[in-house]
């Protein structure tokens, strides 16, 4: 018997089309009346609805809607090839505070594949302070490298082949002295202009946002800025010197959509400073890296870039930028604000989905960060895994061997094209503002990210937006990451004395005011020995300030849990013991397993200890039991079915049993002043306020003294 078969397979010969009005029908019936609105449509911090099903039918009907990659809009990249061709650029960011010891970090990452380096000097070479000046006690060595001459680069660029390896500067507000010492050691190195590598990300407006305040009036910050890139466009042509950093922003709270529309501001008034002081416009939006922070939504970091880029060539486009120069060059990092500092290893998780969406959204650069980079200094460990998570990505994965892996999704192009709608209303509102400069000073930007902050805030503080490891499935008895801490005292010692025996005296009395050439006479200082504090010092960086402003205050989601946690920890450190709750559980297994399971994952987020004996008979037993326990916190826990009947009684002997406060497990609906009557002090129930619970009941034992905040 010969069996033949057709030539061609089609699917829908047993599926028919099923199109949106049928599956709505379907879906109606099955919520039985509750609005499909509300249960099914997911909204964002935009205000922006996300469907819960994306077809043909969402397609905009034009031929044509996101352009081509590195064509027209830039949404599909900024490249024609993408990444196709050499891959994404993996920078690692350094932040040891000794340049030796950091100079072997940088060896062994980029002998382990990453491709270029972001280096963050110390706090006090970011406001422009060698490490002997009185006025930087205390932030000498902290948060970032000690790096003050042309002797400190050589240290901590020692081995590394600048021709072949970009070198990113985070200089704080001394981005001009740093970027003149740098340019000093390529000097002093033989690395021609035309070989050097680097981002010198001149920033002042995000500075400003981060701090407060500047160590310099505003226009001198942006004077400087303009003199960098001029210097930077004439003489480095695989340089750019400045840099629009959206991590203040995105750090402080804001939404996807704010995050583009201050950084769209921000890369405007760089423009127009820069065309101020005399370059061309084009040559001004080459000199211009964003910095992208993205966090763990997934599709809204992929649309975030693909918006990003479309509005900046809108931008370029109305300033009569030339087609071809329209490209948005992007660094994106995993944000600070989610990544968790107690369970650190579910950062993995975290850097993971956002290396994932920067590389499907088509950034340039891409930072992935160490799991236990809130814990201290990331270890060789650590940072091992940071940049193989990323390699696994490309090389394993080959994420970046498709052009565009988002183009053409229904879900993702409408997407785009809502948080790009949204990001352009909020940045013409910026605009009239007076622009971002105004927009800061006024206290304006602050206030619009402080709203979406304070929304973002109440969804964790109830878990509606659940933070594995620590706001849910918290693990008490985990083994904290420790990192030991260099002894900072000791290096600002060895630095101080370094910086003032080196220290040139024909530099100390050095200006540049009247340079007619100031970055030429700050390269030729720094090469002949000036310091970054005297550098700073002949530009102005000191001697006055700008007003201060309401600073844009980072928050880690995690951060409100992470201090309970702290506090449980350090009461278990003096007490031996950590505060604990009792299960009252009540009636058959089933009845109460669920309830129990949910209530130990509650306040184990708070750090309480959770003591669970199985279930009780009634409520003598369970009041026994709680009375040899130790605790003086009673959670009951069963069904609905039971506990019409079994709550007052178990409420009422818990309390004889010494309990000093009784939870209930479970909204009480129409039951709640009968129950409080009996002797209920506080329900616990999905959606309730779990962060204002746990704390006022680690404030009733003792463990959070009375009206201490908790941020």
């Amino acid at each position: 018997m010969t069996v033949t078969f057709p030539r061609e397979f089609s699917i829908q010969d047993d599926f028919p089309a099923v199109d949106y009005d049928q599956w709505r029908a379907l879906v109606d019936k099955a919520l039985a009346g509750a609005p499909f609105e509300k249960k099914l449509v997911l909204k964002t911090y935009d205000g922006l609805g996300i469907q819960p099903i994306y077809s043909r039918r969402d397609d905009s009907g034009r031929d044509d809607p996101m352009g081509f990659p590195g064509l027209a809009t830039r949404v599909r990249g900024g490249r024609p090839l993408g990444s196709v061709q050499f891959g994404w650029d993996l920078r690692q960011e350094f932040t040891a505070p000794c340049p030796a010891a950091c100079n072997q970090a940088i060896l062994a990452d980029l002998g382990g594949g990453v491709t270029s380096i972001q280096i963050r000097l110390d706090q006090a070479a970011r406001q422009g302070l060698d490490p002997d000046d009185t006025a930087s006690g205390g932030c000498v060595g902290r948060d970032g490298v000690m790096v003050y001459g042309v002797d400190d680069w050589e240290k901590l660029l020692g081995d590394v082949q600048l021709e072949m390896i970009t070198v990113a500067l985070d200089a704080g507000a001394a981005y001009f002295p740093a970027a003149t010492t740098l340019m000093a050691t390529w000097k002093r190195r033989g690395v021609s202009p035309e070989t050097a590598r680097a981002a010198f990300n001149a920033d002042p407006l995000g500075e400003l946002a981060r701090q407060g305040s500047l160590p310099s009036d505003p226009q001198s910050a942006l004077s400087q800025l303009s003199d960098l890139a001029r210097w930077t466009s004439q003489h480095y042509p695989r340089v750019t010197a400045v840099g629009v950093d959206s991590s203040p922003y995105h750090d402080g709270g804001a939404s996807a959509a704010q995050d583009i529309a201050l950084s769209l501001a921000t890369g405007v008034e760089y423009l127009r400073a820069m065309t101020d002081a005399g370059m061309d416009v084009e040559a001004a939006a080459k000199q211009i890296l964003f910095r992208f922070s993205l966090g763990t939504e997934h599709f809204q970091a992929i649309a975030k870039l693909r918006a990003a880029r479309w509005l900046w060539s809108r931008v370029l486009e109305s300033c009569d930028v030339p087609e071809a120069s329209r490209s948005m060059q992007i660094h994106a990092r995993t944000g600070n604000r989610v990544l968790t500092k107690h369970d650190p290893y579910v950062n993995l998780l975290r850097n993971s989905v956002a290396v994932f969406a920067a590389g499907i959204g088509g950034a340039d650069a891409i930072t992935s960060v160490s799991f236990d980079v809130m814990a201290g200094l990331p270890s060789d460990f650590s940072r091992r895994v940071a940049r193989n998570s990323a390699l696994v990505l490309q090389e394993e994965s080959h994420l970046h061997r498709v052009i565009d892996p988002a183009g053409g999704s229904w879900f993702l192009d409408q997407l785009t094209e809502d948080v790009a709608g949204k990001a352009w209303e909020i940045f013409q509102e910026t605009e009239r503002q007076g622009g971002m400069l105004s927009a800061l000073t006024s206290g304006w930007v602050a206030k619009e990210i402080a709203a979406t902050a304070a929304a973002r805030a109440k969804d964790v503080a109830t878990r509606k937006r659940g933070i594995t490891g620590v706001s849910e499935f918290a693990n008490v008895a985990e083994e904290p990451v420790v990192r030991d801490a260099p002894d900072l005292d000791s290096l600002a010692g060895e630095a101080a004395d370094r910086i003032r025996d080196a220290r040139p005296a024909a530099h100390q009395s050095l200006s540049l005011d009247a340079a007619e050439d100031r970055v030429a006479a700050a390269v030729a200082a720094a090469s002949d020995g000036a310091t970054l504090g005297q550098i700073a010092a002949a530009i102005g960086l000191g001697r006055g300030q700008s007003p201060s402003i309401t600073a844009i205050e980072p928050h880690r989601l995690a951060e409100p849990f992470d201090q309970l946690r702290d506090a449980c920890d350090a009461w278990q450190d003096a007490h031996g013991k950590r505060p604990s709750v009792f299960l009252a559980n009540l009636g058959p297994v089933s009845h109460y397993s669920g309830r129990a399971t949910w209530s130990s994952n509650f306040f184990a987020a708070g750090g309480f200890e959770v003591l669970d004996s199985g279930g009780f008979a009634d409520a003598d037993a369970a009041a026994t039991a709680f009375g040899q326990s130790g605790a003086s916190i009673a959670v009951i826990c069963s069904s609905d079915k039971l506990y019409a009947d079994v709550v007052p009684a178990a409420a009422a002997k818990l309390k004889q049993a010494g309990a000093g406060s009784v939870v209930l497990a479970g909204n009480p609906g129409d039951h709640e002043q009968a129950w409080r009557a009996a002797g209920v002090d506080r329900f616990i129930f999905m959606r309730c306020d779990v962060l204002e619970t746990l704390r006022s009941l680690l404030t009733q034992v003792g463990v959070i003294e009375e009206g201490e905040p908790v941020r």
